[in-house]
């Protein structure tokens, strides 16, 4: 196991055991997923549930978190709707790392004129706001689950190709890269063996952030009614159906907005830390300050 960098071994276990953000991001992201994961236990009520006379009602013992304008408990839709996002922010985020991975590190290592053509691509890409480009895509494709997270995953996959390209491109010249290639071995094994091991952490800080923006992306394009339709409970969708009434039910917009504030942090501290723990600079920074 290598430790002569700090990356990895017992110094990074070490630091992860003193490490705040690590903790707090870890704890809200294991949350998040047991909250998707057994929501159908969790939840008092089924999402979809409608009880007459009880519209907008404020927090109670029978309904923790209210009801919105149609009545249905707000905190059976929360728990559902964690696995709304996740639904999407997963697949899409999963999809973006393998092509984008795969793509960066074949333009970095056998670069040209293909090489030369995609980052021209990237730099369009880049020029956009994604969230533009995102309202674009799905209102071409349709309204749907699968559109959205192709969509999505189309729009993130730029961030991990350049990144893949920029550390293939550092690593080629390395000697132990160089010595693989004097010994005979051939292309896949180089890549397999000694390239994408060391893209691994990079790519894990990368993958953190970019589940909390995606998160965002698929909040902001339901609240727009370009994501997930109702009555699936997303929660940018009860953002948008509640913001209507929140001078008299702000409980509307805080349960949902609140879950999509701390998905967004549990994601955020996890890269950051990820960040801290797998860079010695940044370690050897804290030690001397």
């Amino acid at each position: 196991m290598r430790d002569e960098a700090g990356v990895t071994g017992p110094r990074v276990v070490r630091r992860a055991m003193r490490s705040g953000s690590l903790l707090a991001g870890g704890l809200i992201v294991a949350g998040l997923l047991v909250a998707a994961l057994a929501a159908p236990w969790l939840a008092p009520y089924a999402p979809t549930t409608i009880f007459p006379g009880a519209e907008i009602q404020p927090p109670s013992p029978r309904f923790p978190l209210g009801t919105d304008e149609v009545g249905r408990d707000i905190l059976s839709r929360v728990l559902y709707g964690s696995r709304v996002s996740l639904g999407v922010a997963i697949p899409s985020v999963a999809l973006a790392v393998l092509t984008g991975t795969t793509l960066g590190v074949g333009l970095g290592y056998w670069g040209g004129a293909t090489d030369l053509l995609a980052m021209r691509i990237f730099d369009v890409l880049f020029a956009f706001p994604p969230i533009l480009l995102a309202i674009a895509l799905v209102a071409a494709l349709g309204p749907s689950t699968v559109n959205l997270v192709l969509t999505i995953a189309l729009l993130t996959l730029p961030q991990f190709a350049v990144l893949a390209r920029s550390a293939t491109l550092a690593l080629k010249p390395q000697e132990f890269v160089q010595a693989a290639r004097a010994l005979g071995a051939s292309h896949g094994r180089i890549l397999a063996a000694h390239v994408l091991p060391n893209l691994t952490p990079t790519l894990a800080v990368q993958t953190s952030l970019s589940l909390s923006i995606v998160i965002l992306v698929e909040a902001a394009l339901s609240f727009l009614g370009l994501g997930t339709q109702p009555p699936a409970p997303s929660w940018g969708g009860m953002l948008s159906r509640g913001r209507q009434y929140m001078t008299i039910a702000p409980w509307l917009v805080l349960a949902p907005g609140l879950a999509i504030m701390l998905a967004v942090l549990g994601f955020n501290l996890l890269g950051d830390a990820q960040r801290d723990l797998l860079d010695p600079r940044r370690a050897g920074a804290r030690r001397n300050p």
